[in-house]
């Protein structure tokens, strides 16, 4: 099979001065670097062979699929997909948290911080997506803004959120200098007219929408803009193209998912990226979107059924009882507390505690602290239903 061919990376040599002293004696003398230098992309022109554009053809025909879902939970599948894939993007970048703690988290209780991080990593996904939803360009600002959001609470990095680094960086290798990194990213310096040139090929409608995404991901990363976060917001970026372009209209596609099943042939697809090779990178794009679009219409089937499911677990609750309002806003709102439930019910205290606890008996909902007070619960099919979402997606990207 024809490689598809881009401009290979160039190196640089920088001088190289410790800013904070440590590490080894080798990191404190070191003089100079080795930088990558990324081509230009703004007008760059990439050559498909026919079967890569046949695999794109198809999870194209399946995102569509899932975009034109139909029913009263599609708002439901949109949160759960956007949730989806924040979480998984995390967990590429090794950021661990059980799905219970990031319900908690979603509710202002910080006590996981990775919960913490992947809650602001769903919203700087939806600060980013939302920015192009009718079409507009995506810009620099909105870039920032997502990375801003994505950093602000983090204690080591929100002096830097949501502006372009003015350090070197680099990748692996030593704590202390760029010694032994695997990667070093261009200069500082060099940031802001990379990203002028990404964004011009970003926001092209004359690319394919998935060689653009794939190629614009592997650009950003090799760019690497940030002191943190560039994974998160690089991968945020694939979906801002999807919906930017019109493939999506409503829902996210989670295809993070899907890379971290296989996550050391991700970072293999972007370093043969940077040697000149961007095959790998969209191939990966077209499986990962097409394994995703197919599991997600499946949850979105379920999603479907869920209301009636769990009125039948909940003994059929009476119409305009407590407990039926309650049942009737799980997929909008699967983690509350009770005195959310009360606001949102209505009726006497006692019969909105009565309902909570007919709920809670029937394993509808479970809560999500040890509190006796103000209890915080989650839609238990819910929270399952996005945990087995990933799992049936890494399950399939490591066997396909």
């Amino acid at each position: 099979m024809s490689s598809i061919e881009v401009p290979a990376h160039e190196h640089l040599v920088e001088p190289w001065q410790q800013s904070i002293r440590g590490g080894t004696r080798e990191d404190r003398i070191l003089t100079e670097v080795t930088v990558w230098l990324p081509p230009r992309i703004a007008e760059l022109d990439v050559a498909v062979p026919s079967s890569i554009g046949a695999e794109m053809d198809v999870a194209l025909r399946e995102i569509a699929a899932l975009d034109e879902t139909h029913g009263d939970h599609l708002a439901s599948l949109a949160t759960l997909l956007l949730r989806a894939e924040s979480v998984a993007s995390s967990k590429i970048e090794h950021v661990e948290a059980s799905l219970d703690d990031y319900a908690r988290a979603l509710h202002g209780i910080r006590s996981n911080m990775s919960a913490v991080s992947m809650v602001a990593s769903t919203a700087a996904l939806s600060d980013l997506i939302s920015s192009v939803q009718n079409g507009q360009p995506i810009e620099l600002d909105k870039i920032y803004r997502a990375h801003n959001t994505l950093m602000a609470d983090d204690p080591q990095e929100r002096a830097h959120a949501g502006r372009p680094r003015e350090m070197q960086n680099w990748i692996e290798g030593s704590d202390h200098s760029p010694r032994n990194a695997t990667y070093v990213p261009p200069p500082p310096r060099t940031v802001d007219g990379y990203m002028d040139d990404l964004l011009v090929f970003a926001n092209r409608t004359d690319v394919g929408v998935l060689i653009q995404s794939a190629i614009a991901h592997a650009q950003f990363e090799s760019i690497h803009p940030f002191t943190d976060g560039n994974g998160r917001i690089g991968r945020a970026l694939i979906n801002t193209i999807l919906r930017k372009r019109g493939t999506t209209r409503r829902v996210v596609v989670p295809l993070a998912s899907a890379i971290v099943a296989r996550r050391e042939s991700y970072f293999a697809a972007l370093n043969a990226y940077r040697a000149g090779d961007a095959t790998a990178i969209i191939e990966s794009f077209s499986k990962a979107s097409r394994i995703a679009a197919q599991e997600s219409r499946i949850t979105g089937g379920r999603l479907a059924q869920m209301p009636d499911e769990c009125r039948l677990v909940a003994g059929k609750p009476r119409k305009g009882s407590a407990a039926a309002k309650l049942l009737d806003s799980l997929l909008e709102y699967p983690v509350f507390s009770a005195d959310e439930a009360e606001n949102r019910v209505g009726g006497a205290t006692s019969s909105v505690y009565a309902a909570i606890g007919r709920l809670h008996e029937a394993g509808v909902i479970r809560p999500l602290t040890k509190r006796t007070r103000n209890q915080v619960w989650v839609a238990s099919s819910l929270a399952d239903e996005l945990d087995d979402l990933s799992v049936r997606i890494e399950t399939r990207a490591k066997k396909e």
